[in-house]
């Protein structure tokens, strides 16, 4: 499997950019420019309707620089949500705006503690004359304090749906958090009898929320790799120049066999990353092993690179005068963002039928 002519081309577009323009201001030159907002954006809605192959691409290279831009959580997550959703009036309304990229979208799902997407606590209640409103909390949502559209899944009479929710209505309290990776704003989202918009069939919610969040992984998975890679290259540039008794710590045995290592890991990452990202754009039934193979495989990729690349470093690597900590924290934030490795991987054993699904 390759990447063809076009999806390199925008490869290239994209680091040239991303080069010229640092951290969230490069969201707008990628709007204008490259079209990134729209990209899974059928052209019906206003989008460039391209596939997973044009999406692995930007994320990959939004990857390598740490980029804090929200294409995650609103050009994939958000878009995907909509689209899966089957809503015709929704997606009419809010796609055109998150394809403009003069609207950013959220998709809250995730709750504190232990819990079960399928099964969300947060409440979903129908008044008499019809208005539903919601109660509850959400947690993790990628750019949820800042978001224009608010997706959000919650439990019902029908089971679990899911529901847009005016961002800055009454009844909805939005927290930015802390988090250790700086580059990757998250909120906490409290819902209080907040109006909402039922979006697609009641019930269906849990089904669009899984395409979604496996589509989310398989992005994700790619950007890992990104990130991965320009870690290692790094690493690889100090070995060469870092002198040690006499000699480049590059052309020590040990430090060339953990290289080599970390290698061995972003290249076999990269190949299920766009293994899952050609399951996608062809619709292969096979996406949900696919995208759980890859999310485990790339998260523990970049988390044993991004280790290294701190050891290999010395003391330099956890000081705020190089990007070895950036690439550190990102690395164990983004391999809890959608599920860690250990759950990605019961998922794939229990679609396999090698183990009972937890």
């Amino acid at each position: 499997m390759r990447l063809g002519e076009e999806q390199e081309e925008l490869r290239a577009a994209v680091r040239s950019l991303l080069a010229r323009h640092e951290g969230a201001a490069a969201w707008r030159p990628l709007v204008e420019q490259i079209g990134a907002a729209g990209l899974a954006v059928p052209e019906e809605y206003g989008g460039a309707g391209c596939g997973a192959l044009e999406v692995h691409v930007v994320t990959e290279e939004l990857g390598r620089v740490l980029s804090p831009v929200p294409f995650l959580g609103s050009a994939v997550l958000a878009v995907r949500a909509l689209l899966a959703s089957g809503d015709a009036a929704a997606c009419g309304d809010l796609l055109p705006g998150l394809a403009a990229g003069t609207a950013v979208g959220a998709l809250a799902w995730a709750e504190p503690g232990p819990s079960d997407p399928a099964s969300p606590r947060t409440r979903a209640e129908q008044e008499p004359d019809g208005t539903w409103r919601l109660t509850g909390v959400k947690e993790h949502v990628l750019h949820g304090a800042d978001a224009d559209v608010l997706l959000v899944t919650a439990g019902s009479a029908a089971g679990c749906s899911l529901f847009q929710v005016p961002a800055d209505g009454p009844g909805v309290v939005r927290e930015a958090v802390g988090t250790m990776d700086l580059t990757r704003p998250q909120a906490r989202v409290r819902l209080d009898g907040a109006r909402a918009r039922p979006v697609g069939a009641g019930g269906d919610g849990g089904r669009a929320l899984a395409r979604a969040l496996d589509e989310g992984a398989v992005a994700l998975a790619a950007e890992q790799v990104g990130a991965a890679s320009r870690a290692l290259e790094a690493t690889v540039e100090y070995a060469k120049a870092r002198v040690q008794f006499g000699r480049a710590i590059g052309s020590f045995q040990a430090v060339k066999h953990r290289l080599a290592d970390c290698y061995v890991m972003v290249e076999s990452a990269r190949s299920l990353a766009l293994a899952a990202a050609f399951a996608s754009a062809d619709g292969s039934p096979e996406l949900p092993r696919l995208a759980a193979a890859a999310a485990s495989a790339c998260s523990e990729a970049f988390s044993a690179v991004a280790g290294e690349m701190i050891q290999l470093h010395g003391g330099i690597g956890i000081t705020w005068e190089h990007d070895a900590h950036r690439y550190f924290k990102r690395a164990h934030g983004s391999a809890l963002l959608l599920g860690t490795p250990s759950s990605h991987r019961r998922r794939l054993a229990a679609d396999l039928g090698l183990a009972p699904a937890v």
